[in-house]
C-alpha cells in the first residue's frame, strides 16, 4: 500500500496530507505560505513521493505554525506509510548543488527522531518568509517521522538557493531510504527486529 492520509486540526492550524510513497513525484500543495509550497513541491518532485498538502493556519500572526505543523503532519504520514519498514533501504544520503549552493544530507527511517542541522541563511527572510521555519519544518519532519536527521551547508551564499537545495538535498535521500530493496525483499533492515 505505502500510502497514507493524514488529518491535524488545532486551534491554530488544520491540515490535510496524502502522500503515495511508490509515487511519480506529483504534488498539490496549498498552505497559503507561497515561498513554502514551492518547497513542498520540490521536496515531492525530487523524493518522487506524491504529496498533496492542504493547509489553513493562523498566517495573521505569522506562518510559524503552518510551516511546523504540516512538518508534523508529513512525518506522521510517513511514518504510516512505512509501516513496518519491512523491505526499505532505510538510509538514504544526497550531496546536491545549487548554484552557489550545497547541502549535504544523511538520514535514517530508524524510528529514532534526531536532527543536526548545520545550514545558516545570509539573510533572516526570502521574500516574506522566514528562513528559521526551514529548521522548524525539518524539525517537525525528523521528530514525527522518527528520522535520523542531519543536514549540513557545504556552501552557500543565496538563501532562497541555500533553502531549496536544503529541501531537494533531503528529498533524494528520503527517496533513497524509502525506496525498497531487490535484495532484502520482506526483510526488516535491522540486527533488532524493530525499528
Amino acid at each position: 500500500m505505502r500510502k497514507a492520509t493524514i488529518t491535524r486540526k488545532t486551534a491554530e492550524t488544520d491540515i490535510a496530507v496524502e502522500i503515495n510513497l511508490d509515487g511519480s513525484g506529483s504534488y498539490s500543495n496549498q498552505t497559503d505560505v507561497g515561498f513554502f509550497d514551492h518547497m513542498l513541491d520540490q521536496l515531492s518532485r525530487h523524493s518522487l513521493i506524491d504529496i498533496a498538502i492542504r493547509a489553513k493556519g493562523d498566517l495573521h500572526i505569522d506562518d510559524h505554525h503552518t510551516v511546523e505543523d504540516c512538518g508534523i503532519a508529513l512525518g506522521q504520514a510517513l511514518t504510516q506509510a512505512l509501516g513496518d519498514k519491512k523491505g526499505i533501504r532505510r538510509y538514504g544520503h544526497f550531496a546536491l548543488a545549487m548554484d552557489d549552493a550545497q547541502i549535504t544530507t544523511a538520514l535514517d527511517l530508524s524510528g529514532r527522531p534526531y536532527l543536526v542541522w548545520n545550514v545558516d541563511f545570509p539573510t533572516a527572510k526570502i521574500g516574506t518568509f522566514d528562513t528559521e521555519l526551514v529548521r522548524e519544518f525539518f524539525q517537525a519532519l525528523s521528530t514525527h517521522g522518527g528520522i535520523t536527521l542531519h543536514v549540513d551547508r557545504v556552501h552557500g551564499i543565496n538563501s532562497h538557493h541555500i533553502a531549496e537545495a536544503a529541501f531537494k538535498s533531503v528529498a533524494k535521500a528520503l527517496r533513497m531510504a524509502v525506496e525498497p530493496d531487490p535484495r532484502a525483499a520482506g526483510v526488516l533492515p535491522s540486527t533488532k527486529g524493530a525499528l
